[in-house]
């Protein structure tokens, strides 16, 4: 075993800071493990938050020396003997104590994702009950699935970090990872190009892959969802040939000219 220092965040925003553990690591532990130590040794008050300890439930996100990651996907061994190690709160959302976060914006914004809407069967194609689908596009939407919902990308994000500078509505890379799954499903009716170019503020985004970097599960969010989102929207909303087509149609409005998107309260850290 070797002893190392754990200098770990604790209490708020505003009147909290780090304090440093020495404790005892063995071979093979991840940095969640270390924190369970300090909870049942020196600090039982500490808060954490962690559900299953395998990298599935995206509960223990935590930046680690500065890089966001999970704490129980990341192992001792990575960090250099003798050096302490930091352990803070993701920084996009306000502390509720210690590496607790309230993360509701998230939840909020999950609810305003319209439902797939599959179109009905075709029951000559369809008679045995079952939806065709081509191989592709069921390898394409299994990547955005993989998403465990860590938020990891959503913390790196500079439109969430730093909201005033928008005033705008902003889903964010997680999200925007569930549009895109709805939106390149074979099967699905709906159409929300709109929804995201209005409401949920897809042209804020300016692709510098930082969400793709910390992303746990390796989807590439930025070339395989934002960025083919972004060529969906400027077809449908900026196509010379579109916008004629819609001027010709009486009574159909230029949807390029609608209203920005709404203004609502940004997740700012408390």
């Amino acid at each position: 075993m070797n002893t190392v220092t754990m200098s770990v965040w604790r209490g708020g925003r505003e009147d909290g800071g780090f304090r440093d553990y020495r404790v005892e690591a063995e071979e093979g532990e991840v940095v969640l493990d270390v924190i369970h130590r300090i909870q049942a040794t020196q600090s039982g008050d500490l808060a954490v938050r962690w559900n299953c300890k395998a990298g599935r439930c995206g509960s223990c996100s935590a930046e680690i020396n500065g890089v966001p990651r999970l704490l129980c996907m990341t192992r001792m061994n990575l960090f250099p003997e003798g050096q302490p190690i930091t352990v803070a709160p993701i920084r996009a959302f306000p502390i509720v104590r210690d590496l607790v976060t309230d993360v509701s914006f998230n939840y909020e914004m999950a609810r305003r994702v319209p439902a797939f809407a599959p179109r009905p069967k075709d029951p000559e194609t369809e008679s045995d009950g079952h939806y065709r689908m081509q191989q592709q596009d069921i390898e394409r939407v299994q990547e955005f699935r993989r998403c465990i919902e860590c938020f990891l990308c959503q913390n790196v994000c500079h439109v969430i970090r730093d909201p005033h500078d928008t005033g705008r509505a902003f889903a964010g890379p997680r999200f925007f990872v569930r549009y895109a799954e709805l939106e390149m499903h074979p099967l699905d009716t709906s159409d929300r190009r709109e929804l995201l170019r209005r409401r949920m503020g897809l042209g804020l985004c300016n692709i510098t892959k930082c969400c793709t970097e910390v992303c746990p599960e390796d989807i590439h969010i930025t070339d395989n969802a934002i960025i083919p989102l972004k060529e969906r929207v400027a077809d449908q909303s900026y196509d010379p040939i579109r916008w004629l087509a819609r001027k010709l149609r009486r009574g159909e409005p230029d949807e390029s000219s609608a209203e920005p998107a709404e203004k609502v309260p940004p997740p700012a850290p408390d």
